[in-house]
């Protein structure tokens, strides 16, 4: 017998589906304690017994909407491998920052829950901690730096963090960082996407720094520093 969630996938025009819907906006908007079952009634158009004859409670479905979110991600991330794979990790970085772009600024709710499950002062059980882990890795892995799941380093984690991060930061920021540029939504989406690959792509294709080359002048000019 297929779960309420299966039901939602297969048919997101069922009622499942649209509660399902409604709920991740929601979520999205206002965090798991920002919304009630009775507000996911009210945006759907029935009434809350419907909703919990469909769902459950509250926790369940918002399980259900973080689950969903979670595979979403990982078929987006295997999207990307499959166009890069085996190209150069210039190349990688590019094509992942613009399909990740595009994905969150089509569903900004995406980045709104990801943010709210970092930061909620009182999180719910379900969370994306244990699934983005296995993502964070596997980018790591598709990234080159690191071999396998085994040897993914701290510094490895942080790296690739550092990207997510700012890809959800700017999709979930629009409403505040837009209007201090003073872009519509085109040339902001456009802006990002350049201002992230400036900024990494470099950082992740320079060579690494040699220990005993300490004393080199910097590309800036700067000479040595005295210690």
């Amino acid at each position: 017998m297929s779960t309420a969630l299966e039901t939602a996938r297969r048919d997101p025009a069922s009622m499942k589906g649209r509660i399902l819907s409604a709920a991740r906006v929601l979520f999205g908007e206002y965090g798991f304690h920002g919304v009630t079952t009775r507000m996911i009634a009210k945006s759907v158009g029935i009434d809350i017994s419907t909703l919990h004859y469909h769902w459950g409670d509250k926790r369940g479905l918002y399980e259900a909407v973080i689950a969903n979110l979670s595979a979403e991600i990982g078929v987006k991330l295997a999207e990307i491998e499959k166009q890069v794979h085996g190209r150069p990790l210039s190349v990688r970085l590019a094509v992942a920052i613009d399909v990740m772009c595009d994905h969150l600024f089509d569903h900004p709710e995406a980045a709104n829950l990801i943010l709210h499950s970092y930061f909620a002062k009182t999180r719910p059980e379900a969370g994306l901690d244990a699934s983005l882990t296995e993502h964070v890795a596997n980018i790591a892995i598709a990234m080159g730096l690191a071999l396998d799941r085994c040897q993914v380093s701290p510094e490895a984690n942080a790296r690739v963090l550092a990207v997510w991060n700012a890809v959800t930061n700017f999709t979930s920021g629009e409403s505040l960082f837009r209007p201090m540029l003073g872009v519509d939504h085109g040339r902001y989406v456009k802006v990002v996407k350049d201002t992230l690959k400036f900024i990494l792509i470099p950082a992740f294709t320079r060579p690494p720094a040699s220990p005993d080359r300490a004393d080199v002048p910097d590309n800036r000019g700067e000479g040595p520093r005295n210690h």
